[in-house]
């Protein structure tokens, strides 16, 4: 399956892509956006279009620090010149922001990884409302864009807790069908989201990005509709500890070596203490980097991509999170 993971576009249409799947970029301006927000514009080296991409994805941003981090790309996806990365300067984050805030300068050149969308806008939805929370607004602008050019029927509500937080040069607050609620102006009433979900259309494809509390509120306000017409992108897992059980085997049938999980050891862990090299980035199961095909065994899937459709299948996995619930794991490593 791993249908999140991109597939690539004509060389002719697109910048090189490296043998890790990404492509060298220059940053080329850092735009305010808000109120601890600026959006950070990447664009190839040699002037070739960036690769395609829709609505809802996002790229890995190599750091010269050697992490990894995940932006949503808010450009409209017809502009195949640059990808535009809201970023939020997160003090009490993992050092990601802080470090393009801090380290990273225009003219700097950063390997970009091919986008990936965990977070894919129906485009043919009859109706689509999107909820977005601070810094959440990123993928949403795309969706927005996009949604606009193919003529469809949309409501945004976008919250946020000052003013000067918003993007307001990326929304047109002229827009009847968009709707910018801002805490501090309700004396400090929050978006009323189970209100904005019992008045949408029975059909309406549902979107939520943003803080922890607001996702806890969207799916309660959306336990009655179907799950497929659900849609949210989270900025952490909500139990972001990786399965540690351990005390199972792991074959694995590329390197055709088999390694033992102890307890108290992560898979991943066990993968690393090996000498494998696993792609990993988020390390809590959101972003998708690490899905790995499943060829025997069962896994105990701890990761907030994969439907429970899939989960069931059994097909994939998240490594970084995941663990088996079967002695034995056969992975396609």
């Amino acid at each position: 399956m791993l249908n999140r993971i991109p597939s690539r576009i004509p060389a002719e249409m697109q910048a090189p892509v490296d043998a890790n799947g990404a492509i060298h970029m220059r940053l080329t301006a850092i735009l305010y956006g808000g109120e601890g927000t600026n959006l950070f514009e990447f664009r190839t080296l040699d002037g070739r279009s960036v690769p395609k991409f829709t609505a809802g994805a996002h790229v890995d941003v190599n750091l010269p620090n050697g992490t990894i981090r995940q932006y949503s790309i808010a450009s409209s996806q017809a502009d195949r010149s640059r990808y535009l990365l809201g970023i939020k300067l997160e003090e009490q984050g993992r050092g990601g922001s802080r470090f393009l805030y801090e380290q990273v300068r225009v003219g700097s050149v950063l390997k970009i990884g091919l986008p990936r969308n965990n977070f894919a806008l129906n485009e043919n939805a009859s109706s689509s409302v999107l909820i977005a929370g601070g810094i959440g607004i990123t993928p949403i602008l795309c969706m927005i864009d996009r949604l606009q050019a193919l003529g469809r029927d949309f409501r945004l509500h976008y919250a946020v807790r000052m003013r000067t937080e918003a993007l307001l040069a990326e929304i047109d607050e002229g827009d009847r069908r968009i709707h910018l609620h801002v805490d501090a102006e309700q004396d400090g009433r929050l978006l009323d989201i189970a209100a904005i979900i019992a008045g949408a259309p029975p059909d309406a494809e549902l979107y939520c990005c943003g803080p922890a509390p607001m996702l806890v509120a969207f799916e309660a306000a959306c336990a009655g509709r179907p799950s497929a017409r659900v849609h949210l992108e989270r900025f952490s897992a909500p139990d972001n500890v990786a399965a540690s059980d351990g005390a199972y085997t792991v074959e694995l049938a590329k390197s055709k070596r088999t390694l033992t999980v102890r307890p108290g050891q992560t898979l991943l862990q066990a993968l690393q203490a090996a000498g494998l090299n696993v792609k990993v980035s988020c390390e809590q199961g959101i972003c998708g980097t690490c899905e790995t095909r499943v060829l025997a065994g069962i896994p105990d899937h701890r990761d907030m991509i994969l439907s429970e459709e899939e989960k069931a299948s059994n097909e994939t996995m998240m490594v970084c999170c995941g663990a088996s619930l079967t002695p034995t794991l056969v992975l396609d490593l």
